[in-house]
C-alpha cells in the first residue's frame, strides 16, 4: 500500500508546482533564516518590505519577489530582467537593480525604474497604515553626476531639481508623493542627501537634509549604505551613511506635521499606494526624478530603528570594514 500512496503525493506535488508557476504566486527558494541572512536580527521584526534583486519572480523575471513579510512584489518598470546587473554592494550580495534615464530629449515613458502602485492602496503595506514611524534603508551606488535633464520640458537646458532613490508612497499619492523618502534634492540652490516626509495625506512635507556635500556622501561609482528614519510621534527624521548619523539640517522650522498639539500622532490611517524606486510614477504614466544608479538590500521598515541598530546592520553586511 506504501507505493500508490507515494505516488499520489509525488502528483499532487507536481500539480501544485505548476499551479503556482501558472499563478505567478511564488513558493520560498530558501529557510526563513536564509531568507534574512543580509538583514540584523534586530531588525527583522520590523521588515516589511526587502528587495536584493536576486529573487526575480519565477513567472516573470521583470517582477522581483519581496523578501520581507508584506509580500509586495516590485516592477521592473521598462528595463525588465535586464535591469539586474552583476554587481555586490557588499559581501553577501550578487546582482543590483540598476535605474537610468533614456532618453532625456523625448517626454516618454522608457526611464528604467522600479515599483509598484495601486490606485485605492496596497493592502499588503498595510503595516504603514497610522504607523508611528518608518525606516529605509539600503545600498546605492550613484554613476550620473546630478539631475537628468527635464524631458517634460521643453528648454533642452532645464533640469529636474532631484534625484529620486527610494521612497513609500503616501495613500492618495499620484505616484510622485509620499511619505516617507530619500532622495537628492535642490534645498536653496544646492542639491543635498536628504530624508523627505509626510505624517498625512494631504499635509505638509519636511526635510532632513545633510550638511556634507553629496558628492562627498555618494562618490561617483561607489556602493554606499544609507538610511533615513521617520518618527511620526515627535515630527523627527535622521539620516545615516554607512552606519554613522549625518548632521543635518531641517529645511522648515514649524510644524509641517502637525504634532505640536495633544493626540496620539501616526500616519493618516491609509495604506500606501505604493514604493517608488530611481524616479517617480511607477505606475509609468509620467517620467520625473531618474536616478542613474545601481540599489541592493532596500529595505522598508514599520518603525523609526535606531542609531545603534542602523549601525549593527551595516556591521552585520561588511564584517566591520
Amino acid at each position: 500500500m506504501s507505493r500508490p500512496r507515494r505516488a499520489v503525493v509525488t502528483v499532487a506535488a507536481a500539480a501544485l508546482a505548476a499551479l503556482l508557476v501558472t499563478t505567478g504566486t511564488p513558493t520560498p527558494a530558501h529557510g526563513h533564516g536564509d531568507r534574512h541572512r543580509a538583514v540584523h536580527p534586530e531588525l527583522r521584526r520590523h521588515l516589511v518590505a526587502h528587495y536584493d534583486f536576486d529573487h526575480p519572480l519565477w513567472s516573470d523575471p521583470a517582477r522581483e519577489r519581496d523578501l520581507g513579510r508584506s509580500g509586495t512584489t516590485l516592477d521592473l518598470v521598462n528595463g525588465g530582467a535586464a535591469m539586474r546587473v552583476p554587481d555586490r554592494a557588499h559581501r553577501g550580495s550578487g546582482r543590483a537593480v540598476q535605474t537610468r534615464q533614456v532618453d532625456p530629449a523625448v517626454a516618454g515613458n522608457d526611464d528604467w525604474k522600479a515599483g509598484v502602485y495601486a490606485p485605492t492602496g496596497l493592502p499588503s503595506l498595510h503595516a504603514f497604515n497610522a504607523t508611528a514611524g518608518a525606516s529605509l534603508l539600503g545600498w546605492f551606488k550613484v554613476l550620473g553626476d546630478g539631475p537628468a535633464p527635464n524631458s517634460n520640458s521643453a528648454n533642452p537646458a532645464d533640469r529636474y531639481n532631484a534625484i529620486g532613490l527610494a521612497g513609500l508612497l503616501t495613500g492618495d499619492s499620484d505616484g510622485h508623493g509620499v511619505r516617507a523618502l530619500l532622495e537628492l534634492i535642490n534645498v536653496d540652490g544646492e542639491l543635498r542627501l536628504v530624508a523627505l516626509g509626510r505624517r498625512l495625506d494631504g499635509g505638509e512635507s519636511q526635510t532632513f537634509a545633510a550638511v556634507e556635500d553629496w558628492r562627498t556622501l555618494l562618490p561617483p561609482g561607489e556602493w554606499v549604505f544609507l538610511a533615513a528614519t521617520f518618527d511620526f510621534t515627535d515630527g523627527s527624521m535622521a539620516l545615516y551613511r554607512n552606519g554613522r548619523p549625518l548632521d543635518g539640517f531641517y529645511t522648515r522650522t514649524d510644524d509641517p506635521w502637525l504634532v505640536a498639539g495633544p493626540g496620539r500622532h501616526r500616519s493618516t490611517a491609509t495604506d500606501p499606494r505604493g514604493i517608488k524606486i530611481g524616479g517617480s510614477f511607477p505606475q509609468d504614466t509620467r517620467e520625473q526624478n531618474p536616478c542613474d544608479c545601481r540599489m541592493d538590500s532596500l529595505m522598508f521598515l514599520d518603525r523609526a530603528v535606531s542609531a545603534r541598530q542602523i549601525g549593527k546592520q551595516y556591521q552585520y553586511v561588511t564584517g566591520g570594514r
